[in-house]
């Protein structure tokens, strides 16, 4: 039987064909349930106005405000060279600020009858600049004022005396959604609670048909209050039960138990390190060994500032499982990231990873390399290597989830930079261990705890916030391109005196230089405001390198590296670059983890308002990596007033990995958190935010692991059960079991 029908009839049934289609193009929403869960966004006081000064620019907006003054122009065009021309240019007052709106040809009629002074109304439209003012062309309107019934009886269809302001778009404003909604809205009797009664009655919630109506049609603010609060509780409970549950089929899974030996490859490798581990690296080695020891296995995600001293760690768990006669595979992101981890691995060993051959220590292993690009002969000992058992360690891009790749007895798996990898990828990895293997799973994105909780809920969480010994500051600064070009000319200037000292750079860019080429990261790339506004395409490596070798960097070693350059080619690019012998590299984000080049001191980074806050952490993580102080240089054209420009600052302000982190998710859309292939319209987080609602997650996880205990198949609530399945699609189950 199927518990929601209302909820699940289509749109275009109960609103016909073309109002369903936009809102199925535009909006996500496709059925009835859909509708009822696209809350909205805030709501408006009859008797009140909205701030006009705040509005953003470029954006779709809805505003409550009141008709000052309204002029109708004439003039002459090509259209109407006699003069019949119309502009009505209309005034809107929130009471302080004051915003134009603009209408043209035959569009001037309606609104010239209607919008007369004094008229209350809400309008919809873009945010423009017209000679220094902000001004609305062409909005679409709605009247709001009591002159007849028809307006009247508008406003208290919809809310009383609240009207809410739904997330809408051009081709469908704010208030028509309300009205689809109204029709709806019956259907909410029929919602099915997937919160257990308990719970829902030990907290005070309100039931779940109440609390849809009243967050459509509030009375009063305490409606709406007590709506959010509950609804905010569905979001967080239902993703706590599914990562509960995912927890729970994951504990009862068996593991080989890992220990080092007393005096094996591990105390061999300790005892030739030529530092002491860090507090917080001692920490963590301590909780993935007690994991690695016990027979269930471990998922565990490594968060580590850059530069921190995660790769350290993740190889002293690699040698424990050696020791303990298993293997350990590391899975990286990019051919330049393994390659990088491959070296810097053999390095740090030395003979302990010379395995086998002349020369090796008594317990040593090999450490071997698997990407795609690798020669046939080179790929067929590597994988003889692995099934043999003869390679303790392999690192490796996606290559080593291929089905030639066999293991002889694989313990533990260690994914780098796991947000670069898909579901599929991981859970093939680890399905070729003889028993599941234990993981390690990590990143250099610092994750508030809330949002640890939510996205990686599945993974206990061990974090690094130390930096090693000897790491040097990094001053980091906003260069105004646009408003001050000497500052560009004293940033290649500076470049040049670190060269001088000895030291080397990285330019890096968004682009590498043709038509075809994606942004600097698509899921990361703000189509903004300021970026539409500015048609300039992002700057290009190619075309930089070539600039800056003919100009302010004449005279120095300059070459490029970017993701479209053949695998050999970037590893001989990367070597010349650490060995010392090229002065500067322009490079697109294929810099951006993992790459390690001590003496690499100076960085810009062009265009730099086109990265995303934690992006720019990360590239300006590749700088001060030794004992002389870093310099990262953010370089823009956008204006000291816009978003973007503050969102540098910020980046400039701070080290703190945790606090960027935090600026970077209040300023995007709290369904990115989730990330966005993952968070189409049906799933995202509408009313939770995952900053501020820590106590409600918090809660929620506690509330989940008691419910999944006592019933981990939820037999006794299906309701929660369809709303799992409701709420996660497969796609969206798989992706938050992998984290």
């Amino acid at each position: 039987m199927d518990l929601v029908p209302a909820l699940e009839e289509p749109l275009k049934k109960v609103l016909g064909p073309p109002t369903a289609k936009v809102m199925a193009e535009h909006l996500g929403l496709h059925t009835v349930g859909d509708l009822l869960h696209h809350y909205p966004r805030r709501y408006e006081e009859r008797g009140q106005l909205t701030h006009l000064a705040d509005l953003p620019m470029d954006e779709h907006v809805t505003v409550v405000a009141m008709v000052a003054d309204a002029r109708l122009h004439t003039f002459a065009s090509a259209k109407a060279p006699r003069g019949k021309g119309q502009r009505l240019e209309v005034t809107i007052t929130d009471g302080n600020g004051r915003l134009q709106l603009v209408f043209f040809g035959n569009g001037v009629h309606k609104p010239h009858k209607e919008l007369l002074p004094g008229t209350r109304a809400m309008f919809a439209g873009k945010v423009s600049v017209f000679n220094r003012r902000l001004q609305l062309a062409h909005p679409a309107y709605e009247l709001l004022r009591g002159d007849s019934e028809e307006a009247d009886e508008t406003v208290e269809t919809w809310a009383g005396a609240l009207i809410p302001i739904y997330p809408a778009t051009a081709k469908l404003e704010s208030w028509k959604i309300g009205k689809a909604i109204q029709t709806v809205l019956p259907s909410a009797q029929e919602a099915v609670d997937p919160l257990p009664d308990s719970l829902r009655e030990g907290r005070g919630l309100l039931p779940l048909p109440e609390a849809l109506i009243k967050m459509h049609q509030p009375r009063t603010k305490a409606d709406y209050l007590q709506a959010r609060d509950r609804l905010k509780w569905d979001e967080a409970f239902v993703l706590q039960v599914a990562l509960a549950r995912r927890r729970h089929a994951d504990a009862q899974l068996p593991a080989v138990a890992r220990r080092p030996k007393p005096d094996g490859l591990l105390s061999a490798f300790d005892d030739r390190l030529p530092f002491t581990l860090t507090e917080g690296q001692q920490k963590v080695s301590k909780e993935i060994f007690d994991d690695l020891a016990t027979e269930h296995p471990m998922h565990r995600l490594l968060q580590g500032e850059v530069g921190s001293g995660k790769t350290m760690v993740a190889l002293r768990a690699m040698l424990a499982t050696v020791d303990a006669g298993g293997q350990a595979a590391m899975l990286a992101p990019t051919e330049v990231l393994a390659q990088q981890h491959h070296r810097s691995v053999v390095e740090m060993m030395g003979e302990l990873a010379e395995g086998g051959m002349l020369g090796g220590a008594e317990h040593a292993t090999k450490v071997v390399l698997l990407t795609g690009s690798m020669g046939a002969a080179a790929r067929k000992q590597a994988l003889l290597d692995l099934i043999t058992g003869e390679a303790g360690i392999v690192i490796g891009t996606h290559a080593l989830i291929e089905d030639k790749v066999q293991f002889h007895d694989l313990g533990l798996v260690v994914v780098d930079e796991q947000h670069r990898f898909g579901v599929e990828q991981r859970d093939a990895l680890r399905g070729k261990g003889k028993q599941p293997p234990h993981l390690l799973v990590m990143t250099a994105t610092p994750i508030p705890r809330t949002v640890a909780m939510t996205v990686f809920g599945d993974l206990e969480t061990s974090v690094l916030d130390q930096l090693p010994a000897g790491r040097s500051p990094i001053a980091s600064h906003v260069v105004p391109a646009a408003d001050k070009p000497h500052f560009l000319a004293r940033a290649w200037e500076r470049v040049r005196e670190e060269v001088e000292n000895g030291h080397q750079g990285y330019v890096v860019c968004p682009r590498i230089g043709d038509a075809i080429d994606e942004p600097a990261d698509p899921k990361k790339a703000r189509k903004s405001a300021e970026d539409e506004a500015e048609k300039r395409p992002p700057l290009a490596v190619l075309e930089v390198a070539d600039q800056l070798a003919k100009g302010p960097l004449n005279g120095l070693k300059v070459e490029v590296l970017h993701g479209r350059m053949h695998p050999d080619d970037k590893d001989a690019v990367m070597r010349r670059f650490a060995a010392g012998e090229t002065h500067v590299l322009v490079a697109t984000t294929v810099i951006e983890v993992g790459v390690n080049v001590p003496n690499a001191t100076a960085m810009v980074i062009m265009d730099a308002d086109r990265f995303g806050v934690s992006q720019l952490h990360q590239l300006r993580g590749r700088v001060g990596r030794g004992s002389a102080a870093g310099l990262c240089l953010l370089v823009t054209e956008m204006p000291e007033a816009s978003a973007a420009r503050q969102r540098l600052n910020a980046v400039a302000s701070t080290l703190d990995g945790f606090e960027l982190s935090r600026i970077d998710l209040e300023q995007r859309r709290e369904g990115d958190v989730l990330g966005q292939a993952q968070s189409g319209a049906r799933t995202s987080l509408k009313v939770l935010a995952v900053i501020e609602d820590e106590e409600v997650i918090a809660e929620a996880r506690e509330e989940a692991v008691a419910v999944v205990e006592a019933d981990p198949e939820l037999k006794n609530l299906p309701a929660l059960r369809t709303a799992l399945d409701a709420l996660l699609d497969e796609e969206r189950e798989q992706y938050l079991e992998k984290g």
